[in-house]
């Protein structure tokens, strides 16, 4: 065995600043605001908006339905990024933005100094999708790996199906509106309302909630609840849904073809939901809807039959309609850099997400209008709606959030534990022929990583938990430029093992065009099945992974890569928790939707 370890561990113009609003008490509640969903806003508020609206020129209204995208990262106000910054607020007059990674008191820092340099107060959105932690840091140094904190992480949306709780889903997004208000966000663009019923869908896989569209409208609506009680809006995507897709939108036009039939009973079944729930706002995604719309279908985004008839006459939809983003191959490779913006908005849409300039999206709006292209009225009703977002928010009294504050809100305990729960209670145990799991206390594992390169952090905590638990772990990592020799090795060292964990670490990235297992890795777990049964696969991302090597015995899912995934993972093989998941997708042709084994805990 001291072999074993040894062997296995070796291979290891400006306008004029208004005056500053008054900065928010920080014990007062985290998200002040008028009335969320669609619900008639309140006499002080529409007639902030009205007074608004009436206050600006033809430049500043075309400015206020641009969003351009910012990093959340520390910014001196001292700097040249925040001199470009300052230009979008004061002389293009910006009505929000988009807002990447950061950590929470950075986000804070750089959107109050933002806010206190407009003219209209900001709206500011990002995406939380699945969590705080996807944008508030959750970050790593580098080289030692000494974790930079951050929002609260959790396990990617599928987790949530696999758990199949409404009470969960509004937890977690009365998590992520909490710490979303606290650091200076209004809006983020979930939920997810896409139904994953395409195995081969590159780029959404686990950010759905599943396959059947009735749950995910029921989850749907229970995690617009949480936004809701936390005072979060959020904006529903990717519609008309992007679940049974074969390609990015990242990098080209992704199809649907089904016809309006199928859409009824299936892609917009969560849309209606989440309509019917007070959704703020939608997000009209770059997908040619081919079924209903021709071969020479627009995308969606640019679809007057999708954003006025569909979205707006037909189900009623009477909130703010956002573009996906304006600077997506999808859209920038068909029609250039500015004319999708008119066509989105000449669809219906009301904020340009992104373009690939925001002082050169300010003058075409501008232009479209002088010219009399784009319709005044048209720009109003779009700059209304971004303004009524921003009233909803409360921007109209409050633009700064107190950064005292921040460290009573943004990943506590309690919100820790959530997370905590979340992965736990969404462990699914898709098979296990041999009932090798739970494992025998104090095994000998061989725990073998499978993961990107630049997935530095992949099965780092997986195999720590293991340890803690009593387990004896050889480790390896691989990827797909592993070569056959390596993978013999192991093979190899496999006959010294009690059980072999082979995870794989495959999640739906933007611009990859692929979600799956590559290189030598699929024919050595198919190899190393078919000659020991002692093999459980675990899949820390996408549940169609074992269509790659679909002989091994046992197959755990985690649904995601992170720190509290992995734990859960390990603690779940070690018996310390039950196993209690459903595949809340199915995975043909070896598993049904809502499969899944039952563990208890061992004594």
């Amino acid at each position: 065995m001291a072999a074993f370890l040894a062997l296995a561990t070796s291979c290891a113009p400006a306008t004029p600043k208004p005056a500053p609003a008054p900065a928010a008490d920080p014990r007062a509640e985290v998200a002040p605001r008028t009335a969320l969903g669609t619900a008639p806003l309140d006499a002080e508020a529409e007639a902030w908006v009205e007074r608004t609206l009436a206050s600006l020129s033809l430049r500043e209204k075309a400015g206020q339905i641009v969003f351009p995208w910012t990093g959340g990262e520390y910014v001196a106000t001292d700097s040249p990024e925040m001199d470009r910054l300052l230009e979008w607020v004061e002389r293009d007059g910006i009505g929000g933005v988009v807002i990447s990674i950061g950590l929470p008191h950075s986000y804070a820092a750089k959107l109050n100094a933002l806010q206190r340099r407009a003219k209209v107060p900001l709206l500011v959105t990002t995406d939380m999708e699945n969590g705080p932690g996807m944008r508030l840091g959750g970050g790593y140094t580098l080289p030692h790996l000494l974790p930079l904190g951050g929002g609260t992480v959790f396990p990617p949306t599928m987790a949530l199906g696999a758990v199949g709780s409404d009470s969960l889903a509004r937890e977690v997004g009365r998590v992520i509106g909490r710490e979303a208000r606290a650091v200076g966000v209004h809006l983020t663009f979930a939920p997810v309302l896409d139904v994953n019923s395409n195995p081969l869908n590159p780029i959404i896989n686990t950010r759905s909630y599943g396959e059947d569209p009735a749950q995910v409208a029921r989850l749907a609506t229970a995690f617009i609840g949480g936004l809701h009680d936390a005072g979060l809006m959020g904006a529903g995507k990717h519609f008309p849904g992007h679940g049974d897709t074969e390609a990015d939108t990242h990098i080209g036009l992704a199809a649907i073809r089904a016809d309006r039939a199928r859409l009824d009973s299936v892609e917009l079944v969560p849309f209606r939901a989440a309509v019917a729930a007070g959704v703020d706002g939608m997000m009209a995604a770059h997908i040619s809807v081919q079924g209903v719309e021709g071969p020479d279908a627009p995308p969606a985004s640019l679809s007057p039959l999708f954003v006025r008839r569909v979205l707006r006459d037909q189900m009623g939809f009477r909130g703010i309609v956002f573009s996906d983003a304006m600077d997506m191959g999808a859209v920038v490779r068909r029609h250039g850099r500015t004319e999708p913006l008119l066509l989105a908005l000449e669809a219906g849409v009301d904020v340009l997400l992104q373009p690939l300039d925001a002082r050169e999206a300010v003058d075409a709006v501008a232009e479209g209008v002088r010219s009399g292209r784009i319709p005044q009225s048209r720009l109003d009703d779009a700059v209304r709606a971004v303004l009524r977002a921003k009233a909803r928010a409360g921007l109209h009294r409050t633009r700064e959030v107190p950064l005292e504050a921040v460290d009573e809100h943004v990943d506590t305990r309690a919100h820790q534990r959530l997370a905590q729960t979340v992965a736990e209670r969404s462990i699914t145990l898709a098979r296990d022929t041999r009932a090798t799991v739970p494992l025998a206390p104090g095994s000998r594992v061989l725990s073998v990583t499978y993961a990107e390169a630049t997935d530095l952090t992949a099965g780092r905590w997986f195999d720590r938990e293991l340890v803690r638990l009593g387990f004896t772990v050889g480790s390896f990592r691989v990827d797909p430029q592993t070569p056959p020799e390596t993978y013999a090795r192991i093979r190899t060292l496999a006959d010294s093992a009690d059980v072999v964990l082979v995870s794989a670490y495959v999640q739906p990235r933007e611009h990859a065009g692929t979600v799956g297992a590559r290189g030598g890795f699929p024919a050595f777990v198919e190899a190393l099945s078919s000659e020991d049964g002692r093999v459980v696969a675990v899949s820390f991302g996408s549940p169609y992974v074992i269509g790659f090597y679909p002989s091994a015995p046992a197959y755990l899912l985690a649904w995601g890569g992170a720190e509290v995934a992995q734990r859960a993972a390990a603690r779940a093989l070690a018996g310390q928790t039950a196993i209690t998941g459903r595949l809340p997708v199915s995975i043909p042709p070896l598993f049904a939707r809502g499969d899944g084994l039952r563990r208890s805990v061992q004594p």
